[in-house]
Order: C-alpha cells, then sequence, then structure tokens
C-alpha cells in the first residue's frame, strides 16, 4: 500500500482505480446508511462521497455492506481443503476467516500447522489462524501430535497469526496446571479464546480472569449474557450440528442488550450447508428476521469481530479501509449481488490454484488390529448410556437398568459406539451404548471425530463395525456405511482423514449421497448422520462421551 497515492486518489488528484456509484452504505461507526459513491485504490477505500474513476460501476441504489467476518471456524469440518473452502465463503459475502486448525493439528501437529499457513498465505479471503492451544484437547485421549508453549511460539510471529485458540480445558484452566498456565503466558499479549460450555459463576469468573477474551459455546441467552457483562466477547454460533443463533438473539433483542462485544461464528459447518445458506450472511439475516435492527446486524457481523479481534483496516467501508465489500438488494433478505475482495470481482477472480500438502498428513490411518471381542460390552444391572440430543453437540448421560437396556437393543432405539485410536497404534479402544442415533442396520464411521480424530463408530452389530473401520483404512480415511458386512457408501478424505482434495461440487455431491444412505438405513432424520457422530468423541462438551480410553463423564471430569 503506497500512502501517497492513496491520497492523492482520495483528493482525485489521481483517478481512483474503480468507483462503486449510486450506493446506500452501510456505515458501521455511525450506524447510519448514507448514499454516496466508494472509490477504491490499490485496493483500499480511498473515499466515500462523490467521485470519479478510471472504472466505474453503477450499483443503482443496492446496499453497499462492508465483508463479512466469520469469527471462529474450523474449515476442516466442511472437509475441504482451505483453498476450496476459502472460495465458497469468498462466494457468500465472507472475506475474512478467523480460523482454529486444531482438527489437523490433532492429526498432524506441527507440520500441519505449517501447512496451513502456507495455504493461508495463498488464500483468496484474508485468512486468519489461532494457534490451537489443546494438542490434545484433554489428557484422556490420543491424538496423533502433542503441543506445547514452546511449539506454539514457533508461530507467533507469523503475520496470519491472531492469538492463541480456543481454551478447550476449562478445568485444566481453573485447577492452574502448569503446562497450561505456561500457554495462557507465552500468549497473554495477544487474543485468547475460549471455550466454556455452560459456564456460569465463580467458575467462569475464574476462567475469565486467566487472560480469556472470547467464546463461542453458549447455547442461551442467559449464557451468552452472563458471559458478556464479565467482558468476554461472545460469538454467536450457527454451524451444522449447533443452531444456538435463535435462542442468544431472541433473549438479546428483547433484553435490549448491547451488542457490541457480539460476533457470528460458524465454528463447523459443513460445505453443502455453506452452498445452500450461507455463513455469516445467514446469521446477520437470520438475526434481522428476529427483531434485530439490521445495522446492528451487519455490525455484529463485520466491523465487531474485527475489532474484538485487532484487525485494522478490516470490517467497514470507509476510508484506509480494505476494500472488501457485499453489494445486497435489500437488508430484508440480504441477496448477494456481488463480493468484492480488495477492489475485485469475486465473479471475476479466477479459479483458485491447486496447492500440494505435505504426504505426512495424507491418509494416515494406523490402527492395531482389533480383537474380535474388542466391542464387547460386559454385562452389568447398570449401564451409562449417551444420550444425544437433536441439534446440539451436548448429550445427556442416561442410566439403564439391565432390563430397560435389552429392551431398547430389541427395538432399535439403543445401538452400541465405539472409539479406535488410528494414529500411532496403540491398541487403544473403548465401547458403550449409545441412544438417539437412529434404528440402524450395520454401522456408519468416521476418521472425523472431534478432536483427536480417532476412529468413532456406531452400529448394531460388532461384524460391521469391525469391518467399517477396515474400509476406512482401505480408503484413507473418511466416512464409511457398512451393511450386512459390505461397504454400501464411502467418502474418502484423504487430507489427515478430515478434508478432501476434490473440488466444491465434487465434495458436496458426494457428501448428500453419504447423507442420504445413512438416513436409508435408520439414522435419526432430526440429526446429521456425520457431525453428530463426530462430536460423541469429545470430551470436553457435556455430559457423556467416549474415546478411546473409556467412557467420559464431562460434568465430573473423570472415567466412568
Amino acid at each position: 500500500m503506497n500512502r501517497e497515492n492513496l491520497i492523492k486518489a482520495a483528493l482525485e488528484d489521481e483517478m481512483p482505480d474503480l468507483v462503486l456509484k449510486n450506493a446506500k452504505i452501510v456505515n458501521v461507526f455511525t450506524g447510519e446508511i448514507l448514499d454516496g459513491d466508494i472509490a477504491v485504490h490499490d485496493g483500499v477505500i480511498v473515499g466515500v462521497g462523490s467521485y470519479r474513476g478510471k472504472k466505474e460501476i453503477d450499483i443503482n441504489g443496492k446496499y453497499a455492506l462492508p465483508g463479512f467476518i466469520n469469527a471462529h471456524v474450523h474449515v476442516e469440518s466442511s472437509m475441504s481443503a482451505p483453498q476450496v473452502y476459502a472460495m465458497e465463503e469468498l462466494k457468500q459475502g465472507t472475506t475474512t476467516v478467523i480460523t482454529d486448525p486444531h482438527e489437523i493439528a490433532n492429526v498432524g501437529g506441527m507440520t500441519a500447522i505449517a501447512e496451513i499457513l502456507k495455504a493461508a498465505k495463498k488464500s483468496v479471503v484474508n485468512y486468519y489462524v489461532m494457534l490451537p492451544s489443546c494438542v490434545p484437547s484433554t489428557p484422556f485421549e490420543h491424538s496423533g501430535a502433542v503441543l506445547e508453549a514452546e511449539d506454539l511460539a514457533c508461530f507467533k510471529d507469523d503475520p496470519n497469526v491472531l492469538g492463541l485458540g480456543e481454551m478447550m480445558n476449562s478445568v485444566g484452566v481453573l485447577n492452574c496446571v502448569p503446562l497450561i498456565m505456561k500457554k495462557l503466558d507465552k500468549f497473554s499479549d495477544m487474543i485468547i479464546d475460549g471455550h466454556d460450555p455452560m459456564g456460569t459463576g465463580h467458575q467462569l469468573n475464574g476462567y475469565v480472569c486467566a487472560g480469556i477474551n472470547t467464546d463461542h459455546e453458549s447455547i442461551s441467552s442467559e449464557e451468552a449474557i452472563e458471559k458478556l457483562r464479565t467482558g468476554m466477547a461472545v460469538l454467536v454460533r450457527e454451524g451444522s450440528a449447533s443452531k444456538n443463533l435463535d435462542s442468544i438473539m431472541k433473549g438479546i433483542i428483547a433484553d435490549h442488550i448491547d451488542t457490541s462485544n457480539l460476533a457470528f461464528c460458524t465454528d463447523d459447518k459443513h460445505l453443502a450447508d455453506i452452498r445452500s445458506h450461507g455463513t455469516i450472511r445467514y446469521n446477520i439475516k437470520r438475526s434481522v428476521s428476529l427483531g434485530l435492527d439490521p445495522v446492528k446486524a451487519v455490525q455484529i457481523g463485520t466491523i465487531n469481530a474485527a475489532r474484538i479481534y485487532g484487525l485494522k483496516h478490516t470490517g467497514a467501508i470507509a476510508c484506509g479501509y480494505r476494500a472488501d465489500m457485499v453489494i445486497v438488494e435489500d437488508l430484508k433478505d440480504f441477496e448477494i449481488c456481488d463480493v468484492y475482495k480488495d477492489g475485485v470481482r469475486a465473479a471475476d477472480m479466477p479459479e483458485t490454484d491447486n496447492i500440494s500438502y505435505s504426504t505426512d498428513l495424507i491418509g494416515n490411518i494406523n490402527f492395531a488390529p482389533l480383537p474380535e471381542n474388542a466391542f464387547s460390552i460386559p454385562v452389568k444391572d447398570q449401564y451409562s448410556v449417551i444420550g444425544i440430543v437433536d441439534n446440539q453437540i451436548i448429550t445427556r448421560k442416561l442410566t439403564y437398568t439391565r432390563d430397560q437396556l435389552e429392551k431398547g437393543l430389541l427395538d432399535g432405539s439403543v445401538k452400541k459406539i465405539a472409539v479406535v485410536e488410528r494414529h500411532h497404534a496403540t491398541g487403544n479402544y473403548a465401547a458403550c451404548y449409545i441412544s438417539g442415533y437412529g434404528n440402524i442396520h450395520g454401522a456408519v464411521a468416521s476418521t472425523v471425530a472431534h478432536d483427536s480424530h480417532n476412529i468413532v463408530v456406531i452400529g448394531d452389530n460388532d461384524e460391521d463395525m469391525m469391518k467399517a473401520c477396515e474400509e476406512l483404512k482401505r480408503i484413507g480415511g473418511g466416512y464409511i456405511i457398512v451393511s450386512d458386512g459390505k461397504a454400501i457408501s464411502e467418502l474418502s478424505l484423504p487430507l489427515g482423514g478430515l478434508m478432501s482434495l476434490k473440488s466444491a461440487d465434487e465434495i458436496i455431491r458426494e457428501i448428500e449421497i453419504i447423507k442420504a444412505k445413512a438416513h436409508e438405513i435408520g439414522v435419526n432424520s432430526n440429526i446429521d448422520p456425520f457431525i453428530t457422530l463426530s462430536f460423541m468423541a469429545l470430551p470436553v462438551i457435556p455430559e457423556l462421551k467416549i474415546t478411546d480410553c473409556g467412557v467420559f463423564d464431562v460434568t465430573k471430569f473423570e472415567f466412568i
């Protein structure tokens, strides 16, 4: 950016490269909607008012908004490589993403982070990284890598790094575990993301005192407002599995809560959902439909996130800001007419180049041979059963008597779930019972299993469950459905067992096919078969989960 050139263009001593004429401009600083032109030079906005330019585009009274900012996302959950994901976000008006690559880091450690940062520098959007704070997320599972404070500090000075990613080990924070304190100290001069589901009272206060700045785990307005009162920034999440926007925003609107410390995020969202609904655009539109003032909704989706994460010159249509803009028809449906990134129309951008990734991250499915009785569960008088909650990643801790369990197995409401360590062939595995997934015949399995990404498999018989694990090794990781001893549908995700290297169209088509097949064999129609499955192995989200080490009570933070 040449400062003198910008000044000259602002003064019209030099003609700006581009002028968008006759816009209704949403000013996120004053809350006004202003009529005027937007002048762009060298990819930067140099003026709002009346301008002539080398190239002029009349947008005929349409609304010009700043490019949207996705404040917290795990790109891996889209199952597409970063360059493919970024293009999909851009088409939906998102020009900045703040990513936490802890999924791929749990598989590939420092190599994975280095590869993601390499991809970030070639991205079509502003692609920022929060360094994964919890690899593994807890000491109660086996991941592909272990990252300490010194490891993360190696990346601290990278210009695409904003700070420390979500600190999921809240119990470790509150108990001042030295290794966690060291990470927090190392990044105390940067933004630190939080992860404190159902945090409240003294425990929430202690968590905030640790220096944690944000949280995206609120599932109710009461929880979100309590966190806002501590000074935390609340990232309102609407993903594929966790749909929290309605419950939070209804309360925020009804109670007239100040929205300046809110931002929007998706956390985990499938590519097909992004294509059909959008990401931050959807959050803005939905909030307006719930009664939020449109300009406030735009502020939440743009400048608020930029301020929270210290992104200068991003998130506004104003002099000196990046020319990242979204042109929409109105402030109700927010139908996108055009997107500009650094003053270039997204529609005019060439297709993204393929990026090669380290072979260390390709097809690394390595589990020890499973004994025939690996998934057998001893007969007991009482069983702890994982209870799936529709459209949530939290679960319920259910207790079944032997009679209740036998009845559930007979009527199909109860199935078996297992996790198998797949990084270092440790031979670790565990199994228990689960309800709410549906009356499936066969087995559904995945190497996408937050956050250590071992193999997670649900089935109604051990043979198909075993077969599913073997099939995942064959395809190099991904999704698989097995019935009567045969693989009937598959999705290969060779990049860390998490992401495809195919185009967005191909990935979406394959996802829709395997999801449809999963519902066809009996998966609960109210849940996403694979996103829901992936969170059953996450021992930091209440109440009951399973890892390769056993059945874990998250509320007590101990194995059963």
